[in-house]
C-alpha cells in the first residue's frame, strides 16, 4: 500500500495568528518551537517543589529571513525528514531556510540558508538576518566564556534545585555566529550556508560535539545524518490510512510530534528525560503544566510508541527507574511503604505537582506506570529490564505500596483504597476509584507473578490484597459507578471508568461494556482535554460499533491547529501545546481501536474492524517478541508480512510465531517474507513453542 507523500508535508503561506501553533522541532533531548526565542533542554529544570519548571535556555536559532521588495513565501514542516523550511520566491531569487533538531546527534540544532538564482543576472542578492536572541534568561545566569573555534560560548547554572541538597544543571551553549546579512554574489548562481548550535551540559562535551558538527558540516554530512536518522525511523514504523485526508494527516502528524519527543532509537547516553504533555518545546514556568511528565507519559503516549520500538519502550521504564529514590521519599513523606511515584515529576522522582491534593490523592499513577512495565515485558520477553535493570523493584515497591495504602473492612471482607482522585479530576477525597482499585488489583497480580518468574519471595499480602480489593458495580443499573457514592449522570471530565475495558484489560460482558459507555459517554465534558474520545472510540469498535466510534473519534479534529497538525489539550485551542498526550489517545484509537491489538500476557490479539470511509489500513512494523510484523487490514480480510527478524549480531533468527484464528481455529505459520492473508476476524499472534510469557499451542 502507498500513501502520498504529500500527505507528510504540512504547507502554509501563512504562518498562524496564534504563535503557540507554530510547529515545534525536538529530538528527544533538545526542544524548540520554531522562531521562539526560548528552547528547553531534557533534564534542566529549575525551581524547588511546586515551582520546579523546565528552564528557560536562550535560542540563537531564533532568525528570520527578509528580503527587500515583494516575495511569496511558503512555510512547510516536512515529517518525512523533520525539517522546517521557510522559502520566500521573487523574480531574483528564491531563498529558503532550513530549521531542525539534528535527529542522530541530539545535543544539535541547525539552521541552513540556501540562495538559488532562477536565471543568468550580474546583479548580488542580499537578505536579512532579522534575530531575536539574547543571551538572557530568567532561570539561568549566562555568562560569555572564551570563544572556541567559530563558535561563541555561554554557559550558566539553574538557579534553584528541584529540592534542597539536589543539583542545579550546568548549561552551555555554542553555536556559529549568525549575521545580520548574507549575499549572493553576482557571479554565483547558488550558495548554502550552515550554522550549528551545540547545547550540552558540560564544556568539555560540547566542545566534542561542536568539533562534530563543523566536520559533518565540511564534508556536507550533517544534513543526510539527520534525514538518514528519520528515514531509519519511519521505514520501522508507519501507519497509513486509505480514507479521508484529515484522518491520514492527524495520523501523521501524531506519530510524527510523538517520535521527536524520545530519543533516537540508537541513543545509548541515558540522558532521556521523560515525556511532559507539551513535549520539550514547552514548559516554561506556568506554562503547559512546567514541563513535568505524568501519567500522560505512561497510558497514553507510551502505548502506540512501545508497539513499534521497543528501545524506545524501554527508555520510558528507565526513566521511572532512575526515580526511585524519589519514590521512596514520596511514600515515606505520606506515611506508606514501599514506592509512591509522583502525580508531576521532574529528575529527582520527588514531587513537584504546585498543589499538594493531586500528589497525595492521584495515586492511581503507581498502577499506570506498573502497567507500562508490564506491557512491555509482554511485548518483548526482556527479562533484562527486570533482573538487571531494576524493573523489579518498581514492581515490587508499587506492589508494597498498595498493601501500606488499603484499609481492611472485617464486615465486609473487603480492602478499600479510601481518600483518592480517581482520573477524572472533578472528585476528590473519595473511596474506591473503580480505576484505581483496578489497576492497584492488576499491578499487584503482575508483581506476584513476576516473582514467581525471576524465583523471588513474594509478601503474600500481595496476592491477598489483589484478591479481597474492593470493586466497585452496581448489580442493579449493571454498570461500573466511577467511585463509591457516584451518582449515575454525573458530570465527568475525561476518560476514567471507560478505561477499564481498555487499556487496564479487565475482563466484562459486552453489555457491562456497552452500559459503561452509554452511561458515561453523555456526561462526558465536551471542552474536557482531548484523550477521552479516544478511549470511547476504542470501546465502542470493541463492540463493533466502527460508525459510532468513528464519529466520537472526529471529535479530536477539533483539538488539531492548523496549518502544522499541533494539538490544542482543548478544542478551544485553550490548555497545553503541543498537547501529546491527546496525540497519544488518538493514535491508541487507530493502533489499538481499527486492529483490536491487545498485547497480553499469552499472545497479541487481534480483532479488527474499519468504519465505511476507511477501505484500508497499513500499520508496518508491529514489532513483538523480537519479529516486525507488516499489517494490511482491508474490508474483507487481514494480510501479514513477517519482515526477516535479526538477533544482536544481525544473523538470521528463526521465524517462530503462528496467527491462530479464533473462529476456526486455524493455525497458520509465518515465514519472512511471505504474505498471509485470512479472512477478516478475531484472532492472536503467538509463538509456535512455549515460553513462560506466550501460550503452549
Amino acid at each position: 500500500m502507498s500513501c502520498d507523500s504529500d500527505l507528510y508535508i504540512f504547507s502554509t503561506d501563512t504562518l498562524p495568528n496564534d504563535l503557540r501553533f507554530l510547529p515545534p522541532l525536538a529530538n528527544g533531548l533538545l526542544g524548540w518551537r520554531v522562531y521562539n526565542d526560548i528552547m528547553h533542554m531534557g533534564g534542566v529544570y529549575n525551581g524547588e517543589g511546586g515551582r520546579c519548571h523546565r528552564a528557560d535556555v536562550p535560542c540563537p536559532m531564533a532568525v528570520k529571513v527578509e528580503m527587500e521588495g515583494p516575495a511569496d513565501h511558503t512555510y512547510s514542516l516536512n515529517t518525512q525528514t523533520g525539517i522546517f523550511s521557510h522559502t520566500l520566491s521573487s523574480d531574483k531569487v528564491t531563498v529558503t531556510q532550513f530549521l531542525y533538531s539534528h535527529r542522530y546527534h541530539a545535543n544539535l540544532m541547525v539552521m541552513e540558508i540556501l540562495m538559488v538564482r532562477p536565471q543568468a543576472s550580474t546583479e548580488p542578492v542580499t537578505v536579512k538576518l532579522v534575530s531575536s536572541f539574547t543571551p538572557q534568561s530568567q532561570d539561568i545566569a549566562f555568562e560569555y566564556g572564551p570563544d572556541y573555534k567559530e563558535g561563541r560560548h555561554i554557559q550558566g547554572q539553574t538557579s534553584t534545585a528541584e529540592f534542597p541538597g539536589g543539583p542545579c544543571p550546568s548549561v552551555h551553549l555554542l553555536w556559529m555566529s549568525i549575521p545580520e546579512t548574507l549575499t549572493l554574489l553576482a557571479e554565483q548562481s547558488q550558495a548554502r550556508w550552515g550554522f550549528a548550535l551545540v547545547a550540552d551540559n558540560n564544556f568539555d562535551s560540547a566542545k566534542a560535539n561542536f568539533d562534530q558538527a563543523l566536520d559533518l558540516m565540511a564534508t556536507g554530512n550533517l544534513r543526510l545524518a539527520h534525514e538518514k536518522a528519520w528515514k531509519e525511523l519511519w521505514l520501522q514504523s508507519k501507519i497509513e490510512v486509505t480514507g479521508p485526508e484529515n484522518l491520514s494527516r492527524a495520523v501523521i502528524g501524531c506519530m510524527f510530534y510523538l517520535l521527536s519527543a524520545f530519543p533516537f532509537i540508537h541513543d545509548t547516553s541515558s540522558s532521556f528525560g521523560g515525556v511532559s504533555p507539551g513535549g520539550l518545546s514547552n514548559g516554561g514556568d506556568g506554562q503547559d503544566y512546567w514541563g513535568h511528565v505524568f501519567w500522560d507519559q505512561d497510558i497514553w503516549m507510551y502505548p502506540g510508541i512501545a508497539l513499534f520500538y521497543p528501545s524506545l519502550a524501554r527508555a520510558v521504564l528507565e526513566y521511572r527507574v532512575g526515580t526511585i529514590d524519589g519514590a521512596k521519599d514520596n511514600a515515606q513523606k505520606q506515611g506508606f511503604k514501599g514506592l509512591k511515584f509522583p502525580w508531576e515529576s521532574a529528575v529527582s522522582g520527588r514531587e513537584v505537582c504546585p498543589e499538594d491534593i493531586y500528589g497525595k490523592q492521584e495515586i492511581h499513577i503507581n498502577g499506570d506506570v506498573a502497567l507500562a512495565f508490564q506491557h512491555y515485558l509482554y511485548l518483548t520477553e526482556d527479562l533484562s529490564m527486570f533482573r538487571d535493570g531494576h524493573g523489579s523493584e518498581v514492581i515490587y515497591g508499587v506492589a508494597d505500596y498498595w498493601v501500606s495504602r488499603v484499609t481492611w473492612d472485617p464486615a465486609g471482607q473487603k480492602y478499600h483504597l479510601l481518600g483518592v482522585m480517581p482520573p477524572d479530576e472533578y472528585y476528590y477525597n473519595v473511596n474506591d476509584s473503580v480505576y484505581t482499585n483496578i489497576v492497584a488489583k492488576f499491578s499487584l497480580q503482575f508483581a506476584a507473578d513476576l516473582a514467581d518468574l525471576l524465583q523471588h519471595p513474594a509478601p503474600k499480602e500481595w496476592k491477598d490484597v489483589a484478591e479481597h480489593l474492593m470493586i466497585p458495580f452496581d448489580q442493579e443499573s449493571q454498570y461500573h459507578p466511577e467511585f463509591d457514592g457516584y451518582i449515575k449522570g454525573q458530570p465527568v471530565k475525561q476518560a476514567d471508568t471507560v478505561m477499564l475495558g481498555y487499556p487496564l484489560g479487565l475482563q466484562m460482558s459486552p453489555q457491562i461494556r456497552r452500559n459503561d459507555l452509554e452511561a458515561y459517554e453523555s456526561v462526558t465534558d465536551p471542552h474536557g482535554p482531548a484523550m477521552a474520545w479516544g478511549m470511547f472510540a476504542i470501546g465502542w469498535m470493541e463492540l463493533g460499533e466502527a460508525e459510532r466510534a468513528q464519529h466520537l473519534l472526529e471529535k479530536c479534529f477539533n483539538n488539531i491547529q492548523g496549518p502544522f497538525q499541533v494539538w490544542s489539550e482543548s478544542s478551544d485551542g485553550s490548555g497545553a501545546v503541543n498537547f501529546l498526550t491527546g496525540m497519544g489517545g488518538f493514535l491508541q484509537a487507530v493502533l489499538f481501536g481499527y486492529t483490536g491489538f491487545r498485547v497480553q500476557k499469552e499472545c497479541l490479539a487481534f480483532s479488527p474492524v474499519l468504519p465505511a470511509n476507511i477501505s484500508e489500513l497499513c500499520v508496518r512494523g508491529v514489532n513483538y517478541l523480537g519479529s516486525q510484523m507488516d499489517w494490511l487490514l482491508r474490508k474483507d480480510d487481514v494480510c501479514i508480512i513477517l519482515r526477516e527478524t535479526k538477533t544482536s549480531d544481525a544473523t538470521p533468527k528463526p521465524c517462530d510465531l503462528q496467527v491462530v484464528l479464533t473462529e476456526s481455529g486455524t493455525k497458520i505459520p509465518l515465514t519472512p517474507a511471505q504474505p498471509v492473508t485470512f479472512p477478516r476476524g478475531p484472532g492472536r499472534v503467538c509463538k509456535a513453542e512455549y515460553s513462560p510469557y506466550c501460550c503452549l499451542l
